[in-house]
């Protein structure tokens, strides 16, 4: 991978232009270009863009009225998906997808799993809502992501040159699916039953499939796999991939917690799950700890991005591979020496902007009126009595299902900590604490 695009905004507007940046050259690509030299621009708009391959984009923009209708859904995203040749005029190239004018957005994207002995899985998707979308996906080969011209596209064999049809994920709308090695894995917003009188799968579930067997043969021959599975006081937040690890992050009482599964190679006709627990956070802690892969296709080495209430936000080096099952300090509010065993080494922290060296950080619960436990944290001195007379600062968000948690609030430690005051911060429903369900 030698080029990338680049989307430049004013002034954070969600329109933004298009440039194609060279990594080798470190220079925009010219569009004036002849051939192969041409470069990718776009003027300004609601612009999707993505490589399918290094000559061919596939892009959702603003194009005028395409077939009668916007080419730009009501919402003022793309409605409508190009292939778009290098070299060649934006207007010339074909329209690929589209979705309706009802529709939030459209796009299309590789999910490319060569690198853990999957498949090229090309996906085109239709957001309906916020919240719903449906996914047509369907395997290719390296070749059939080339210019239609391509030499290499065209010394397939007879049988190859046609890639497969489009598929449309059997699953429920407000459902989202992705691609990892084999494996398809399902993430449920409501609960589930792909099989008549068979099992139903909680909302907030993660679940995981044989993909090929999905695709071909359909949700009913299926053997699902449960990676997750939420309680009244536990919820999925993510997970990411190195080349062998899924790095799966939950929320236990609003705390964070990282488990570790190796990604197995099951062939088709194997039952067994695409993925073995191999370790990870004993207890969850008081944190925000995000892991993401450095090179996802390479190696196991990892980021891990760590902050607390009272500690800055810090970036630390770990590896996926070294993950078992670590002991940790419960309360720790992001504690870097409470390592782990995939903690490598820390790297960098942002400075201390207040003294949080007699701050505590606790957690409590608050009894609503209908007898739902809603957690807090409580953040203050440790020789304050907590006892109803404190300067006391609330804060709550509860909307969108976004989960408040700990993070470094400098201006809060400044102005309001250092000279006494206590913060709470509470996870009101609305969020995404608990999952689907608390929202």
């Amino acid at each position: 991978y030698t080029r990338t695009l680049l989307s430049l905004s004013r002034g954070g507007a969600d329109a933004t232009y298009i440039k194609e940046f060279d990594l080798l050259s470190q220079k925009f690509v010219s569009p004036e270009g002849d051939g192969d030299d041409a470069g990718f621009a776009l003027p300004e708009a609601k612009t999707r863009a993505s490589y399918k391959s290094r000559n061919v984009l596939y892009v959702g923009s603003d194009f005028g009225t395409i077939g009668g209708k916007s080419s730009l859904t009501d919402s003022g995203y793309p409605r409508v998906i190009k292939e778009w040749v290098r070299g060649t005029s934006i207007d010339d190239a074909p329209v690929v997808f589209e979705g309706e004018t009802t529709d939030v957005s459209v796009s299309a994207y590789l999910n490319d799993q060569r690198s853990r002995s999957g498949p090229i899985y090309e996906i085109r998707s239709r957001s309906m809502t916020f919240y719903t979308s449906r996914k047509w996906a369907r395997r290719v080969k390296y070749e059939h992501l080339l210019a239609p011209d391509d030499p290499q596209r065209l010394n397939l064999d007879e049988s190859e040159k046609d890639p497969e049809e489009f598929i449309l994920l059997d699953v429920q709308d407000d459902a989202s699916t992705s691609f990892v090695g084999t494996r398809m894995i399902i993430t449920l917003r409501s609960d589930w039953q792909p099989i008549p009188d068979g099992t139903t799968y909680k909302s907030g579930s993660l679940l995981d499939v044989h993909a090929d067997t999905f695709l071909t043969k359909g949700k009913e021959a299926c053997t699902y796999h449960v990676l997750f599975e939420p309680t009244e006081r536990t919820a999925y937040d993510g997970y990411t991939c190195t080349k062998n690890y899924l790095i799966l992050s939950t929320l236990d009482n609003v705390k964070s917690k990282l488990s570790f599964y190796k990604i197995e190679d099951n062939d088709e006709d194997s039952d067994g799950s695409g993925f073995t627990f191999v370790g990870g956070d004993k207890e969850a802690q008081i944190r925000a700890c995000d892991a993401s892969a450095i090179d996802s296709t390479q190696s196991d080495d990892i980021w891990l991005h760590t902050s607390g209430y009272t500690q800055p936000s810090a970036l630390s080096l770990g590896d996926a591979s070294k993950a078992a099952i670590a002991s940790t300090t419960d309360g720790a509010d992001g504690d870097a020496s409470a390592q782990q065993s995939y903690h490598i080494s820390d790297l960098k922290s942002l400075p201390k902007m207040y003294n949080a060296d007699d701050l505590v950080v606790s957690q409590k619960f608050a009894t609503s009126e209908d007898g739902t436990q809603i957690p807090y944290f409580i953040i203050h001195k440790k020789d304050i009595v907590l006892d109803g007379t404190n300067p006391t600062l609330l804060y709550g968000y509860g909307g969108f299902e976004i989960s408040l948690g700990p993070k470094y609030i400098a201006t809060v430690g400044v102005a309001w900590l250092e000279r006494g005051g206590v913060y709470v911060e509470a996870n009101i429903r609305g969020g995404g604490e608990f999952g689907p369900s608390w929202h």
